[in-house]
């Protein structure tokens, strides 16, 4: 039995620092995505929010708030917060309901209105809480941890600083071609050098900002995208696994990881996990992959990805991006869209942005950053507690 559910509509806030309410930008996007889809609001049986904890109630009841300023049409609703990995919780939400039955058509939507610089822990005295204890003990930012991050893989597997700088280079020009990006300005590998370190090894520009933004999908079962003579892109595979026993790589905000003194270290890391299942859920292999959409918080970090999912092999991502393989044009682009190094985060929207970028590449509607020959796509996250997501979308 497949477990497809078609997009039939995809829409976007652009990404900036905008200073208005969250709600606005999520209602531009579920706009666009009703537009896109030439469904109107009444025909949404089921509305999945990605919650945003920086925005007050409204912002941890997101699902109702959308659903209250479209307008109360009597739909299902539900609201996930799951961190970074928010949008993609509910898209499985909806997906699960459609699958069930329950509805023929759903909107996702998630937006966010970001602090200005890093993100901090939610207010309050929380000492049994370790996200506010890494904070407050350790001075862990979320910079250190990317950071931490970076130094491991300059130690297991070579990387350079310049490995790093090509990462942002590479991404920056993706960015120039995506009218939703906030920074749309090519850079150099001399200027993310020269750019302020803020963790070493990594500099100001290998780090991603902090972003508004929104982001929304019309999804529905496959019978009533048929029904409409409509022949849209499939959600084929979602992941959400957690971590197995021993996790050995320290994420914060933990601060240990799993003991691995008596056991064998585990065959597949979590975020390799994460991508196995969706692949075995879709049918499809590495190899099948056009294009990928991962989550680059820091330049280093996207070369963690590029070999999580299989594009290849542990400790050969450098060599990927240096022979031009990941960029468009090469045989595997990495974030066509310009990544987080070119919009920025804003939690609650980014993994609903990252399907919204492979909807639009797999139609052809990518305008000049189109992947040439599209057909399937995959787009991952991780939202740390043991929350991510792998999502394979196919033509």
């Amino acid at each position: 039995m497949s477990n497809d559910i078609a997009v039939l509509g995809a829409g976007m806030h652009p990404w900036g620092k905008w200073g208005r309410n969250f709600v606005e930008y999520g209602l531009a996007a579920a706009r666009a995505a009703l537009a896109d889809s030439g469904l109107n609001w009444q025909d949404v049986g089921y509305i999945a929010g990605a919650d945003t904890i920086r925005n007050g109630y409204p912002g941890f009841i997101a699902g109702a708030t959308f659903a209250q300023a479209l307008g109360w049409n009597g739909a299902r609703v539900s609201s996930s917060y799951a961190a970074c990995a928010s949008g993609a919780q509910a898209i499985a939400n909806a997906r699960a309901q459609i699958l069930a039955g329950l509805t023929d058509v759903a909107l996702v939507v998630g937006a966010d209105a970001a602090p200005k610089g890093f993100f901090a822990p939610v207010g309050g005295d929380r000492p049994d809480d370790p996200d506010w204890l890494r904070f407050r003990l350790l001075g862990a930012t979320n910079p250190i941890y990317f950071a931490l991050a970076a130094r491991r893989r300059m130690a297991i597997y070579g990387s350079t600083l310049e490995d790093f700088a090509l990462v942002k280079v590479k991404n920056s020009r993706h960015g120039l071609a995506n009218p939703n990006a906030r920074y749309r300005k090519e850079v150099a590998v001399e200027e993310v050098l020269e750019s302020p370190v803020v963790a070493d090894p990594l500099r100001l520009l290998d780090i991603c900002a902090t972003s508004d933004g929104g982001a929304a999908l019309i999804l529905s079962s496959v019978e009533f995208a048929k029904s409409r003579g409509l022949s849209p892109v499939r959600i084929s595979g979602l992941s959400t696994v957690t971590p197995t026993f021993p996790k050995t790589v320290l994420d914060l905000p933990d601060f240990a990881t799993d003991s691995a003194m008596t056991v064998p270290v585990g065959e597949r890391p979590f975020r390799s996990a994460l991508a196995d299942a969706a692949y075995e859920e879709a049918g499809v292999s590495p190899s099948d992959v056009s294009l990928a959409e991962v989550y680059d918080l820091s330049t280093a970090l996207e070369l963690d990805w590029i070999e999580d999912i299989g594009l290849c092999p542990p400790g050969e991502a450098e060599a990927l991006l240096r022979a031009g393989d990941t960029t468009l044009g090469g045989r595997i682009p990495v974030n066509a869209s310009g990544g987080l190094a070119s919009f920025g985060e804003a939690i609650p929207a980014q993994a609903i942005a990252q399907i919204c970028e492979l909807t639009w590449q797999l139609r052809g509607q990518a305008d000049t950053r189109q992947v040439e020959g599209a057909n399937v796509g995959i787009a991952v996250n991780q939202g740390l507690f043991g929350h991510g997501s792998a999502t394979i979308v196919t033509r």
